[in-house]
């Protein structure tokens, strides 16, 4: 079976459909560096599949994976505790159910301890009520179980004179008088986190008018909203007016009630607005400048992130992202603007190392990142980042060891250019002939000392052996050209005759500073004979300069009289100027 049907059959009994995930992945190994970028991402990906299906098998028989292996203990690698310890009724088998997310026998188990008149801490009943509005009264659907629900079908059904978008088939899930309402009413004292928990559950699965109608019963009850409960009622402002101007003044009164009740809006709210307001028609982009002016003057959120609210209200480029929303916002204003930030891009490295939000950018930040680097850093820190983010972070393209080469070049550190040569190689770019004409070009432009002369003239054989087991490259008269200088700075004088074989047998021209090198060189070693092919070898291509190389050679060596008749006479023009 070859590589590429290999990783497809893996790819193709995934357990869940990764096709449709972003491609962010930190490469460890380099197994597959030398293959395409297609196939690297293929092999990412069924990596990726691969550990999903072991995952899924060994969480559903953990009977078979008791015994552990590994030492010191990796909780990864061994089953997921998804069964229940603690049967008795008690707080600690209620905690554990909610830990575990199971909805349904959590809700239990807070009856039987209010049946057993045992009395719930406030703490607990947070979080229970937390768990069951999270997930609308039903325990989450596991992976590999289908999702069913009739009562959700029905709920449509009442609903479906007011669906006016798609999403929001997914939204109506919210079941009237469910457990979490239920519960919440059986509450001797209800807090702001009570009340916080059911609006929060009630935006978040379609139930908009009646999470007003909470806030105002929590109102009602001389109750100060928190942030978390304003953010929720802005983002639904949109879902409980119909005119665009209503939707706005709607938005506006909640942030004066904000301001009434002392609560200091965070980025979250400021989002919501955000996202409320491109539903909001023609008032979007007067109020969004409005709205990023607040952020600026209470201090939330840096340039990056306003820029980025900008570009999407102005520009249209990008779509708000409640995720992680200072990451990508840093990066877009990185790339888009391409302000060549130094400062920023640290910052956002920074960022990436922590946690898994190195899982939110791909080649793209990092390469960019590095190009940064190259242009604006000194070398030894171009080269530290260089060893720590190639290949685990950043893949690089032709153009990366490009920028890498230029700052070899800017800080004088050629003597480097061979081990990048073997990074290129390992990368897959020995196929790029303007990549590797730039390399010799820099090898060969002056002269270093002869243990760098040495380690160059190896790196351009090596370089002639991968271009002769590719035959469908095309030498340049440059490449050529560049190798041969290596080899005579070198004194490999037989292989760079080899090579200036090859101009003929490739079509190319030599030109005359590499000729003179050459003559020069056969001076230097006492070898008139090969002086003298030399002098053939041009008037073979009939290049111009042959009469100057063929007086040089009379001049310079001592010649036998066959060796100065061969050099004469296919020169007639040299003999005339004689």
């Amino acid at each position: 079976m070859q590589t590429d049907e290999f990783f497809a059959c893996i790819a193709h009994y995934s357990v869940s459909d990764l096709t449709n995930q972003l491609y962010f992945i930190n490469t460890s190994k380099c197994i597959l560096l030398h293959l395409s970028v297609s196939l690297q991402k293929l092999f990412s990906l069924s990596q990726e599949s691969g550990r999903s299906a072991a995952k899924f098998i060994i969480n559903n028989n953990p009977k078979l994976f008791t015994k552990d292996f590994a030492e010191p203990h990796i909780p990864c690698l061994m089953p997921e505790t998804v069964s229940l310890r603690l049967e008795e009724v008690s707080e600690e088998a209620l905690k554990e159910r909610i830990t575990l997310r199971k909805v349904t026998a959590a809700v239990d188990m807070y009856d039987q301890l209010l049946q057993a008149g045992t009395t719930v801490s406030m703490e607990t009943t947070h979080s229970l009520l937390d768990l069951i509005c999270l997930y609308s009264d039903r325990d989450p659907v596991q992976d590999g179980e289908p999702q069913t629900d009739d009562e959700f079908g029905e709920e449509l059904k009442k609903r479906k004179a007011r669906v006016r978008r798609a999403s929001d088939f997914l939204k109506f899930t919210w079941k009237e008088n469910n457990n979490a309402e239920r519960i919440f009413n059986l509450l001797p004292e209800r807090d702001t986190r009570c009340y916080s928990a059911l609006i929060r559950g009630m935006v978040k699965h379609g139930a908009y008018a009646k999470a007003f109608s909470m806030y105002t019963d929590m109102l009602n009850n001389r109750l100060t909203a928190d942030v978390h409960i304003f953010s929720a009622l802005i983002s639904a402002a949109p879902d409980v007016r119909d005119k665009f101007n209503e939707r706005w003044d709607l938005i506006a009164e909640l942030l004066n009630q904000m301001n009434q009740q002392k609560v200091r809006p965070n980025l979250l709210t400021f989002n919501s607005v955000l996202k409320s307001l491109r539903r909001c028609g023609f008032l979007a982009k007067t109020q969004a400048l409005h709205t990023l002016n607040e952020m600026k003057a209470l201090g939330i959120g840096n340039a990056a992130i306003r820029v980025f609210y900008y570009l999407v209200f102005y520009r249209q480029e990008a779509m708000l992202i409640q995720r992680d929303l200072f990451l990508r916002a840093c990066f877009l204003s990185l790339q888009c603007l391409d302000s060549k930030d130094l400062e920023l891009g640290y910052k956002i490295q920074s960022l990436v190392d922590v946690g898994e939000n190195w899982r939110l950018l791909g080649d793209s930040f990092h390469g960019r990142f590095f190009n940064l680097l190259c242009m604006m850093e000194h070398i030894d820190v171009v080269l530290k980042w260089y060893k720590q983010i190639i290949p685990s972070l950043y893949y690089p393209n032709p153009q990366g060891m490009r920028d890498l080469l230029q700052a070899l070049d800017t800080d004088s550190r050629l003597d480097l250019l061979p081990s990048i040569w073997k990074d290129i190689k390992t990368l897959g770019h020995d196929n790029k002939p303007d990549l590797v004409e730039e390399l010799l070009g820099l090898m060969a432009r002056e002269k270093h000392s002869p243990e760098v002369q040495e380690s160059f003239a190896a790196c351009a054989l090596d370089v002639k052996s991968v271009f002769d087991l590719r035959p469908s490259i095309e030498w340049s008269a440059a490449s050529l050209s560049h190798i041969t200088t290596l080899l005579l700075r070198a004194n490999k004088t037989r292989q760079a005759w080899e090579m200036l074989q090859l101009f003929k047998a490739r079509n190319r021209v030599p030109s005359e500073g590499l000729l003179n090198n050459f003559l020069s060189v056969c001076h230097s070693d006492g070898d008139p004979q090969k002086a003298v092919e030399l002098v053939q070898l041009s008037a073979a291509f009939c290049l111009p300069t042959t009469w100057r190389l063929a007086k040089r050679a009379l001049a310079e060596f001592d010649l036998t009289e066959e060796q100065r008749n061969d050099i004469i006479a296919p020169n007639p023009i040299y003999s005339a100027n004689a």
